[in-house]
């Protein structure tokens, strides 16, 4: 799916076959991702099966021997005999042909309520992971026209499979996947501005909703405990039975207009919630 198939799609005169369509390419663009990272353990399975390290396969790829491994994650993929006893939580080496699940290698935070001035900084996971000292990286996966499911519509107050804008994200801390976050907004509030374009918006997110004349009145945020989707399941190379944590933060202007919700998919395990209380508040 590219820019250009969404154009053509969005200029379909019935809407519910616009919607009908979109919805097909979402999926198909959703399994494509998890055939991809499939196939990818599968290669570097076959690379360790072939007596490669992971230091060699990641001097090859350009990443860290620790990001190989979750790459590698999954069914098909084995912790070679030289590196099984550097596993965590082992205390003695495993045999070279006994596949091993590697545990994450960072733990990163989500505060909850979101502190406002990380809330106003350019990336709220920059300047969250960089209080925390490890390195932030994200990568844009998709911005379009999406389908509202009930937790969105209800939101944005709009019905369930209206047709939303989406950007959605994924971000890495030292190298692995920790998030995927998508932005969710109204398409009769802000179709043809430049939050349905591709890419980042700079200077970020929010000075684009102030410029489009929104001032943030306030927010509630939710979380809930879940196991992952398929493509949550590989996008964030998840352990066989790892849940995410979903937090989702739904935004409104000072006029009550639903302008920004925030959905974010946590691997449950590489995150810790710190939960703020009232200043003066806080108990045992």
């Amino acid at each position: 799916m590219d820019l250009e198939t969404l154009r053509d799609v969005s200029g379909l005169s019935d809407p519910v076959e616009r919607a009908r369509v979109l919805s097909r390419l979402i999926t198909e663009e959703q399994e494509l991702l998890a055939e991809a990272a499939k196939i990818r353990r599968q290669a570097i399975a076959e690379a360790l099966d072939s007596g490669m390290s992971l230091e060699d396969v990641g001097t090859r790829l350009g990443v860290s021997p620790g990001r190989v491994s979750q790459m590698g994650k999954g069914p098909t993929a084995r912790v070679p005999e030289e590196t099984a006893a550097r596993v965590p939580g082992e205390t003695a080496a495993r045999a070279p042909d006994e596949t091993v699940a590697r545990a994450p290698r960072v733990l990163v935070r989500r505060a909850l309520p979101t502190d406002p001035a990380v809330r106003a900084s350019a990336s709220l996971f920059f300047a969250e992971a960089e209080r925390q000292g490890v390195t932030p990286g994200r990568r844009m996966l998709y911005v379009g026209p999406e389908a509202a499911g009930e937790h969105v519509a209800a939101c944005l107050r709009v019905e369930p499979g209206a047709e939303v804008i989406a950007r959605r994200k994924m971000m890495t801390a030292d190298g692995i996947p920790v998030r995927i976050a998508t932005s969710y907004f109204r398409a009769d509030l802000f179709g043809g501005t430049r939050l349905a374009e591709p890419g980042f918006v700079k200077p970020s997110l929010q000075s684009a909703l102030v410029a489009l004349g929104h001032t943030f009145g306030r927010a509630e945020e939710n979380l809930t405990a879940r196991p992952p989707t398929s493509f949550e399941y590989e996008t964030l190379e998840l352990e066989p039975g790892e849940w995410v944590v979903q937090v989702l933060r739904a935004g409104y202007s000072d006029e009550d207009v639903p302008v920004h919700v925030l959905e974010t998919i946590c691997a449950a395990n590489r995150h810790v919630f710190p939960i703020g209380q009232v200043s003066g508040h806080d108990e045992f």
